[in-house]
């Protein structure tokens, strides 16, 4: 029993943000301790795992047939259980040194969307990778206390988080959600419809970490003030040789029109399904942008055309959502409230 308290004191508080294309890990004490892309490399052969993070990615479309390189998150929850644990485990182990002997207490961000089988999903797969005690809390309640919003507060206040695999919108108030919507249209849709644009109209074959670059130098949601151009390089579909390309940022913004308007669409509902006192409260104070969707040029003037809200982007968008778990945990008298499990 004084063991027990004893490494329960001295365990680290962790907060991790699971997520589709990246996982990030917040220490109250520390902040930002881990920032790593959500992808393993295994051995098909033996099960083993080869790489985990940063170093995985670069496998992405590179590998021979005995290596798989694989996200084991898609849509924002978890697609392969054993592969999920494996990822926390290492990653844990990265940041924590003497887990073995002290675990940690995490809380985990989760889409607002989320089932109760993928909520048991998440839970499980910490528990398994070595973790003492697990919270869920929705990812806009912590992109929400990320930045400062008074949550607390009878006034509505709506975020909307654009991650890889969903965006979230959601409008708070009183410590609760009092709507949300989890699209499942967001970083890694829009780098699917830059490669599909490239492949369709240039009948060249472009990789998921090209068509990403591409969609971070020169991604717009609304015309720039002034051109941009950036080179792809990939097969030619027509006779299987290396074939490079110039995209400008109109044929980017041309490639992702189709996911954009649909986070548009998903802003719209939620105005429309909010009760009219929460959406004056709105007006007044803004929409707030987060998430590394929110770094793409323009968003924010493209949500504010269709909606006539305020948006204000988050100091770092990558990581509002880790900073307001950490937070959470950093006063857990105050945020108590915010747990949904």
């Amino acid at each position: 029993m004084f063991l027990s308290k004893l490494f329960g004191f001295l365990g680290q508080n962790l907060a991790l943000d699971l997520g589709t294309a990246n996982t990030l890990l917040y220490s109250p004490k520390d902040g930002l301790i881990l920032n790593e892309p959500s992808v393993v490399a295994l051995d098909v052969r033996t099960d083993s795992i080869l790489a985990v993070g940063r170093e995985a990615k670069e496998y992405l479309g590179r590998t021979p047939e005995r290596i798989r390189a694989v996200r084991p998150l898609k849509d924002g929850v978890i697609a392969d259980f054993e592969v999920t644990r494996a990822m926390i485990s290492y990653f844990i182990r990265k940041v924590v040194a003497g887990m073995r002997f002290v675990k940690p207490r995490m809380v985990i961000c989760v889409p607002a969307g989320i089932t109760q089988v993928e909520k048991r999903a998440v839970i499980e797969s910490a528990l398994q990778a070595g973790v003492r005690e697990v919270k869920l809390i929705e990812e806009p309640m912590a992109a929400a206390i990320g930045a400062g919003m008074p949550i607390d507060e009878p006034r509505g206040n709506m975020v909307v988080d654009i991650g890889g695999g969903t965006t979230e919108v959601a409008v708070i108030s009183l410590s609760a959600v009092a709507y949300s919507e989890s699209v499942r249209v967001a970083g890694d849709e829009l780098n699917d419809a830059i490669q599909r644009f490239v492949q369709d109209e240039f009948k060249l074959q472009i990789g998921e970490n090209m068509a990403e670059a591409a969609k971070m130098h020169i991604g717009s949601a609304v015309p720039l003030p002034e051109p941009m151009q950036y080179r792809v390089a990939g097969k030619n579909l027509v006779d299987g040789t290396p074939k490079s390309i110039m995209l400008t940022d109109g044929h980017v913004r041309e490639a992702i029109k189709e996911p954009l308007n649909a986070i548009v669409a998903a802003v719209r509902r939620a105005l429309e399904k909010t009760p009219p006192e929460l959406v004056a409260d709105i007006a007044t104070n803004g929409l707030l942008l987060a998430g590394g969707g929110a770094l793409l040029k323009g968003l924010d003037k493209l949500i504010t055309q269709h909606s006539s809200l305020v948006v204000h982007i988050d100091d770092d968008p990558l990581t509002t959502v880790v900073r307001g778990t950490g937070r959470s945990l950093e006063d857990e008298a105050v945020f108590s409230k915010v747990y949904i499990n």
